[in-house]
């Protein structure tokens, strides 16, 4: 094997990865209707793909390494296009909690500063208080954490919300620059 063959199949792997991770964040700004942002990844995304598809498909006969490299790098890309959408942790999510402890665990939650919502309701072994706490993705482990440390025998379900009203919420700061173009739906 010559170093040119080494190079384009680190090219392919280095290529694969950046357009891979590229597709990985756009769905996620597809599902979460962020167009701008995944219009422009898009771009990006297939322009470098079809550059990659056009080096493989045409030296693969003679290379076939390079057709293993496309592969190592769409692997390696995955990983790496979802650890990255998972720092960026954009969007909001809800926890509900289902616990016998509702006062003092939405006081507690309160007192922290996470807006709760608190109802009664029936669980299969008596009543059941259930709290809803809508707060920014990157901070719902660390909600979790800290109702695991009021009730440690609490349950609690995590969901994405698409979409919430702003009736009755604290107005939020609006970023400049290159981040309010990243929020902008």
């Amino acid at each position: 094997m010559n170093w040119e063959v080494v190079w384009t199949c680190l090219l392919i792997i280095v290529a694969r990865i950046g357009d891979v991770s590229l597709g990985t964040v756009r769905t996620i700004c597809v599902i979460n209707g962020r167009r701008s942002i995944a219009w422009l990844l898009g771009f990006a995304e297939v322009l470098i793909w079809i550059f990659v598809v056009a080096t493989v498909v045409g030296e693969a006969r003679e290379n076939p390494v390079y057709g293993v490299a496309y592969a190592f790098g769409f692997a390696c890309g995955n990983f790496i296009g979802i650890s990255v959408e998972q720092r960026l942790a954009w969007g909001e999510q809800m926890l509900t909690v289902f616990t016998h402890q509702g006062p003092g665990m939405a006081f507690a939650l309160r007192d922290k500063g996470f807006r709760v919502t608190q109802i009664r309701g029936e669980g299969r072994d008596g009543p059941v208080n259930l709290l809803h706490v809508k707060t920014a993705r990157r901070k719902i482990r660390q909600l979790a954490e800290l109702v695991r440390m009021i009730d440690q025998k609490c349950f609690y379900v995590v969901t994405d919300v698409r979409h919430a009203s702003t009736a009755g919420a604290a107005p939020e700061k609006e970023m400049g620059g290159l981040l309010s173009a990243l929020k902008r739906k």
